[in-house]
């Protein structure tokens, strides 16, 4: 690890961090939960929501695609997404929703403004972001697709959408 310059979970910690939150609007799959802190760790996020009926850790089949992660990124469980958007808006956070809907921005064409605080809140894998979680929110994202599916797996979209951002962001830049 020390020729890939990696950074202890202690330096993580102290470490700025991009000002972004992942909310998780009752995700089943533990491996999913994983999988998303182990692309906050990645790229370094202020931390995630876990929400409803999204495990916490610890959580042995949470770790096995973690890797660790749990120990880095912060995470806070809620028992609504619907408190956790409330949190977040006194926190001064701009909460998106990742959904189709008709109202909804493709991805390409949502630019960030820089130094803001930003919350994106993903869906369970089958009924997707909560009506009610999408009438809270302050603006709704779509990752394009062209396939025959109409959906990506959450994990793979919390991926598309967190890379996307951290290129927009001057944090990369800064890299």
């Amino acid at each position: 690890m020390s020729a890939l310059h990696r950074i202890s979970v202690e330096e993580f910690k102290a470490a700025e961090k991009l000002p972004v939150m992942v909310v998780l609007d009752n995700i089943r799959s533990l491996n999913n939960i994983g999988s998303v802190f182990r692309t906050a760790d990645a790229f370094r996020l202020s931390g995630i929501c876990l929400c409803g009926i999204t495990a916490t850790p610890p959580h042995r089949e949470i770790h096995k695609t973690a890797l660790g992660a749990t120990e880095s990124v912060a995470w806070q469980h809620f028992e609504t997404t619907a408190g956790a958007i409330s949190w977040l808006h006194r926190e001064g956070y701009l909460l998106i929703a990742v959904e189709q809907t008709r109202d909804s921005i493709p991805l390409n064409r949502f630019f960030p403004q820089p130094n803001h605080k930003m919350a994106f809140i993903f869906g369970n894998e089958v009924n997707g972001v909560e009506e009610e979680v999408l009438a809270l929110s302050d603006g709704c994202i779509e990752i394009p697709q062209f396939g025959t599916k109409h959906s990506i797996n959450v994990s793979v979209a919390v991926g598309i959408v967190i890379w996307d951002l951290f290129t927009k962001l001057p944090f990369y830049q800064k890299k």
